[in-house]
Order: C-alpha cells, then structure tokens, then sequence
C-alpha cells in the first residue's frame, strides 16, 4: 500500500476548488470605444462577484474602432439582476459603455403585428408556447380581424386596429399605447402589411423586427413570388431586420436563402418563402431576446 506523501515545506498551496455556481444564470452584453483592459476589467468584475463565466464571445471592429462583447455567467444564490446592475454600473461608465444586463433565460415580453398572412404569426406563437423561443407573446395587434379566432385559441390577448390614411396617427397612438401598457419590450411585424410612420419608428427605434421577402426591390407590390416565377428565379429568401425610417433598410440581422429550379411552380416558390420568412424571423427574435444583437451604425453585430 502506498501512502501520499505530505507536502513539502515551502510548496505552494493547493488552488481552492471551484466553488460550484448557483442556477441563477445571467447574461452581460455591451458594446463601447475598443482599448486595452475591457476584458480585464468585466472579467475582474465578475471574479469579485464570485461569478463563474459559462459563455464569452467578442469581436473588436478595426472599421468601426468599437469592441462588443457578451458574456453568459452564473452568480451566488441571492445574486439578484438589478444588485448585479448596480455593481457594475460604475464599471461600464468607466469604459462607456452601451450595455445590458438579463438574467438568463428570462422570457421577453413581445407584441407581434400582422394583417392576414398567418405563417410567421403561427410559427411563433408555437415555439413560444412550447419554450423554443425565450419570449412570451402579451399581445397580437391587427389592422384585420381574420386572425383573432387563432390568437384567441393560443389564450393571447388580440386587438384590432383598422388603419386608413385618414386614421393611421390615431391608429399608431394606440398601438405604442398597447406596447407601454403590456410592458412589450419589442414589437415583431409578422407580415404587417402598413408602413409605420417616421414617429413610430423613432419610438420604436432598435425594439421593433420586421420580416420581408428578398425580392426587392426587383418585384414590388402585390404577388411578389408570381414576378420571381415569371422571371425563373433561381434562388427565394428573406430578410429580417430592425426596423428603421427608410422602408424594408433598417439594419439586417437574419437571412435565409432555399434554392429553386424551373420545377417550382409560382405556388411552390410561396410554399419556400413562407418557409424562409419563419426561419430568418425566428432566428431575429431568438438573438434579440437573447441579448446576443448589438447595432454598429446600420450593421448589426451578433455574438452567437
């Protein structure tokens, strides 16, 4: 039988072992002016709050001379979000920084907007109900009834407002009434079908995500995949991005691309697109209530 020696005099202590961290999981994310030290200083600030890091991604823009960073990490048992904002707020002043921190796996509050095009309205009341998507849908908008029986059956609260050019200020007034009153921290436009105006969209401003096909501008108006068809496209997409005052321009966030041939029929390259249009908006809410969506001007950096 062998006996462990004892350690000699003089040698190092052994390193303390990890203390296991709580469940109580949270998510940092910033951007601010690229310098030396940003790392050191959020990664010194975490180790004096006994918080251990689970996730850290980074990306420093050379163009831009700004750096981004977001971090999943779990805190002591009692270590509360807004304790944990209060301690760090003195340190993101310091490097001035724009940031954000959530606890992990919190459900954002979304209001989604549509007018009769179901399929991204349906793919996301599903993945939020059945927990795919960290979001909890407060409330469906309208500017038609036609949804109101589906939205009803998912035990979410529809409202519907008509919109004419005569009525859309009223009509937008009681929209960002809604949007205070649920707590929405953002709005998705599931195939809304009407140009918000310019006061909207400065309300709105990085809190709302609309979702378009990417055939513009090439086939505009009604019937867009009918043009695609009577052109043989060879390829059917979307586009999800925040939404901004220049029409279907604000900043990308998610993109899906199917490839078609001249078997597709006009309906078949619908059938694609709708398909597309789910993936790339699921895709955009899931990153946003992540908190893993940091704008860089009219670009948008994600920390996946």
């Amino acid at each position: 039988m062998t006996v462990p020696s004892s350690p000699s005099a003089g040698a190092a202590a052994p390193r303390n072992e990890l203390r296991q961290p709580s469940a109580d999981g949270f998510v940092l994310a910033f951007q601010c002016p690229d310098s030396l030290g940003i790392v050191q200083a959020v990664a010194g600030f975490l180790l004096a709050q006994e918080c251990y890091i689970l996730d850290i991604k980074q990306f420093g823009d050379q163009a831009s001379g700004q750096f981004f960073m977001r971090v999943h990490f779990t805190a002591p048992e009692g270590a509360g979000a807004e304790r944990l904002r209060g301690d760090f707020a003195p340190v993101a002043a310091d490097w001035q920084m724009e940031w954000q921190l959530e606890r992990h796996g919190r459900k954002q509050p979304i209001l989604v907007m549509v007018s009769k095009y179901d399929h991204c309205l349906r793919d996301l009341l599903f993945r939020a109900q059945n927990g795919e998507l960290p979001v909890e849908i407060v409330a469906v908008v309208s500017n038609h009834p036609d949804l109101a029986a589906l939205v009803d059956w998912h035990g979410v609260p529809f409202h519907h407002i008509p919109v004419t050019p005569e009525t859309k200020p009223d009509a937008e007034a009681q929209l960002l009434a809604l949007v205070d009153s649920y707590g929405a921290e953002l709005v998705v436009l599931a195939r809304y079908m009407q140009v918000l105006s310019d006061g909207a969209t400065e309300r709105l401003s990085g809190k709302a995500i609309n979702i378009h096909h990417s055939f513009l501008p090439s086939f505009k108006g009604a019937k867009p995949y009918h043009q695609a068809y009577e052109r043989g496209v060879k390829t059917v997409g979307a586009t999800a991005h925040y939404v901004n005052s220049e029409l279907d321009e604000g900043p990308i966030i998610s993109q899906q691309v199917i490839e078609v041939d001249h078997t597709y029929s006009a309906a078949d390259l619908v059938t694609v697109g709708k398909d597309a249009e789910c993936k790339a908006l699921t895709n955009a809410v899931r990153w946003h209530a992540e908190g893993r969506i940091l704008l860089s001007g009219n670009r948008t950096v994600i920390l996946r």
